[in-house]
C-alpha cells in the first residue's frame, strides 16, 4: 500500500516522507503525461523515450483501453485521468465526466465505470475540473471510490481553489499535488525551461511532480531533458514511488 502526503510547495507532511533527510540518496522527479487515449502515435512518442513516466488515460476514448495495455507492457504506470467540470462552461471535459450538479449516486457510478474500463490503473488525477475540485463536498463523493480500490489521487491543481489534495488528506488516502505544468507554452525551449524548474524543485525539496501533455514539442523536450540528467544526482520515477514508505524507497 502506498502512503505519504506532499503538496505543491513543501515536503511531505506525513511521518516517513521528508525528502532526503532520512537517507535517500537522490531526489526524485515524477513525470505525468495527461490526455492519453486520443492518439497512439503521440503516446508512443513518450514510450519510446524509455524512462519511467506515468500515463494518465482518459476514459471512453477510442484508444483508451488498448493504449493502457501497451503502456503496461512497456513497464510504465497508468492512472485514470478523470474528467471533471471546469469553471468555463464552454469547455467540454469529455466522456465519463462528473459535474457539480450530478447526484452522488451518478458520480459514484461514473467513476467506478471509468476505473473498470481502464486496466492496470494504480491511481487517478483530474482532467480539467477547476469547478468540481473547488468543492470539497463533491470531491468527498469521488475520492472514496478511488480509495476503495486501493488507489492514490494526484491533484492536478488546475485551479488554485482546488480542495482535492486537502480532501484526500482528510480521508487518509495516498495523495500528492502537481508542482509544475510543463507545456502551457508549446515550444520546446519553454518546456525545457519548465523541466529545469522541476529539477530545481526536486533538488530543493527532494521530490517533484510535473504534468505534461502528448504534444510533439513535449516529447522532444522530455527526451532532451532525460538525456541531460545526471543519473547520480536525480532519479526519474513513476509517481507511485513518491508515495511509498521510506523503507521501500531506500
Amino acid at each position: 500500500m502506498f502512503w505519504g502526503l506532499f503538496g505543491l510547495a513543501g515536503p511531505a507532511r506525513a511521518a516517513g516522507f521528508n525528502g532526503r533527510s532520512q537517507g535517500r540518496s537522490r531526489p526524485r522527479i515524477a513525470l505525468i503525461i495527461d490526455d492519453i487515449g486520443f492518439s497512439r502515435s503521440r503516446a508512443r512518442a513518450f514510450l519510446d523515450i524509455g524512462v519511467p513516466m506515468t500515463f494518465a488515460v482518459l476514459p471512453r476514448l477510442r484508444f483508451s483501453e488498448s493504449l493502457a495495455f501497451e503502456i503496461h507492457e512497456q513497464g510504465q504506470q497508468i492512472m485514470l485521468h478523470q474528467p471533471m467540470e471546469p469553471f468555463n462552461a464552454s469547455l467540454d471535459p469529455g466522456p465519463g465526466a462528473v459535474f457539480v450538479r450530478d447526484e452522488p449516486e451518478k458520480i459514484v457510478a461514473t467513476v467506478r465505470e471509468n476505473l473498470e474500463e481502464i486496466p492496470f490503473v494504480v491511481g487517478a488525477n483530474n482532467h480539467m475540473g477547476s469547478r468540481f475540485t473547488a468543492s470539497s463536498k463533491k470531491m468527498s463523493q469521488v475520492l472514496p471510490v478511488i480509495q476503495e480500490k486501493g488507489l492514490f489521487f494526484v491533484d492536478s491543481l488546475t485551479s488554485g481553489r482546488s480542495t482535492a489534495f486537502r480532501t484526500a488528506q482528510s480521508l487518509h488516502m495516498p495523495t500528492a499535488s502537481r508542482n509544475v505544468f510543463l507545456d502551457n507554452r508549446r515550444e520546446v525551449r519553454a518546456i525545457l525551461g519548465r523541466l529545469n524548474q522541476l529539477r530545481r524543485h526536486a533538488l530543493t525539496r527532494g521530490h517533484a511532480i510535473g504534468i505534461g501533455h502528448p504534444h510533439p514539442e513535449t516529447s522532444l523536450a522530455v527526451k532532451a531533458f532525460a538525456s541531460s540528467l545526471d543519473p547520480d544526482a536525480v532519479d526519474l520515477v513513476h509517481v507511485s514511488r513518491l508515495l511509498e514508505p521510506d523503507s521501500a524507497c531506500s
